[in-house]
């Protein structure tokens, strides 16, 4: 009789253990756990995560993916170190770290918190931010750690790119190795803190593209990122660091940007229709894109072919090269600079502006003379000339002024012309029809009275 009491007490805790559990699915608790073949779900709905294989791999990942799509996924706790085995297992430490232990019980991955929490519990957001916090204390600026802060290889709404200076935390994309494999690739996308901001992509140390830097409005390499009704992005810098944030303005519109493993930085949207990701943009879109393409002061112009060309007043640095497809070593100064007889400034526009590494910027300027600053001159750069230089652009730019003059007022005399010869042509053909009219009236025959009564 007292091991069928024994039994009814185990019964009736285990309905109260699995209770708790299904009342909270996006949250695990100290006394909880989340095995391999579980799952916790945000309240939304619209993130999942769990234990999961890449590609055709057998390892096991510990990851949030979407919903809609349970092989998309978004981020990787474990990337570095798989589990070889589906005996994993996810928990939260009464300190409030997060772990992820193997078979036998060893810890393979943990967060890093320098807080510790009375009643800590992990919750998956409906944002995917997957967050240790204390209790129901909801506040982000409390939060003991955040999946936010160690970013994958995609960016989603609701995420920051770049440097807290408080923390020293650096949030940034980085690759996977393969569709197989998701620890860290060769390929880096980051917002770069030095000089005015702007994103750089990096194969290792070796950079392979930048944006231009953010003029305001958007970056200037990046004409394809403007205002839109789906989401709102925008930069930040300050003293507590310097962020590019983006989000949301809908939840109908899905979308994520991810670094590839070939360095392809693309931003897909979900199509409810034929449920399935679609490509918006790739951000590498031709050849000018790539860092450096035509070498130092040279241009690059994806409308033209050869893409590459100097700027005013430079040539080539070898013409052999200039003539073919290598534009590596760019080009040199036609006429070097000379202090004596005066330098002077060209101003060129609608171009992406040059690397501001070493630039510097005034912070204490007031929104309507940033506005002003940035906004009319975000697209402009000058680059210093010697002044005969700058005399044969003056001359070639009068010349081009006389050219378009003359042409403007040839074709508006002939156009004057024209109009006049149709004009007269009309005129002579309306004066035609009415003499020919005249004519035919005087051919009718005439008949006096007598001659009608009398027939």
């Amino acid at each position: 009789m007292e091991g069928f009491s024994f039994t009814i007490v185990l019964f009736w805790f285990s309905l109260f253990s699995i209770s708790i559990i299904s009342t909270a699915i996006d949250t695990i608790m100290a006394t909880q756990s989340i095995r391999d073949g579980e799952t916790i779900v945000s309240p939304g709905g619209s993130f999942e995560l769990g234990f999961f294989s890449p590609g055709n791999s057998k390892n096991r990942y510990v990851g949030i993916w979407y919903k809609i799509s349970t092989t998309t996924v978004v981020w990787v706790a474990n990337r570095e170190i798989p589990l070889l085995n589906s005996f994993g297992v996810m928990k939260v430490t009464e300190q409030g770290i997060l772990t992820i232990l193997n078979g036998n019980g060893s810890i393979i991955w943990s967060s890093n918190s320098t807080r510790s929490a009375q009643n800590p519990v992990a919750v998956l957001l409906n944002s995917g931010n997957l967050v240790v916090r204390d209790g129901n204390d909801n506040n982000s600026d409390n939060f003991l750690w955040q999946s936010f802060d160690y970013p994958c290889d995609t960016f989603i709404p609701g995420m920051k790119l770049g440097r807290d200076l408080k923390t020293g935390i650096d949030r940034y994309l980085s690759s996977w190795k393969s569709k197989d494999d998701p620890s860290r690739g060769d390929f880096t996308f980051r917002l770069d803190p030095r000089g005015f901001p702007q994103f750089v992509m990096m194969k290792k140390s070796v950079e392979l593209f930048r944006s231009g830097p953010w003029n305001g409005l958007g970056f200037s390499g990046m004409p394809f990122l403007k205002p839109n009704q789906f989401y709102k992005f925008n930069v930040v810098f300050n003293d507590h660091g310097i962020f590019y944030i983006c989000e949301p303005l809908t939840s109908t519109f899905v979308t994520r940007l991810v670094l590839n493993p070939t360095s392809e930085l693309q931003r897909f949207f979900w199509k409810d229709r034929t449920h399935e990701w679609d490509v918006y943009k790739s951000v590498q879109t031709d050849s000018c894109d790539i860092f450096a393409f035509c070498g130092p002061n040279g241009r690059c112009n994806s409308g033209k072919s050869p893409e590459c060309g100097c700027l005013i007043g430079f040539v080539p640095k070898f013409q052999k090269e200039g003539d073919g497809l290598d534009w590596s070593n760019g080009c040199v100064r036609r006429t070097n600079l000379d202090c004596q007889k005066g330098d002077g400034f060209l101003k060129y526009s609608g171009i992406k502006l040059p690397d501001v590494l070493n630039s510097s910027f005034d912070r204490s300027m007031n929104l309507e003379e940033c506005r002003m600053s940035t906004i009319k001159t975000g697209k402009i750069s000058t680059v210093r000339m010697a002044s005969s230089e700058i005399g044969k652009v003056g001359s070639g730019r009068k010349k081009r002024v006389r050219y378009i003059a003359a042409s403007v007022t040839l074709i508006v005399m002939l156009l004057l012309g024209l109009s006049l010869a149709w004009y007269l042509q009309k005129k002579n053909k309306l004066k035609r029809q009415a003499t020919e009219s005249q004519e035919e009236d005087l051919e009718l025959p005439l008949f006096d009275y007598v001659t009608i009564v009398g027939e």
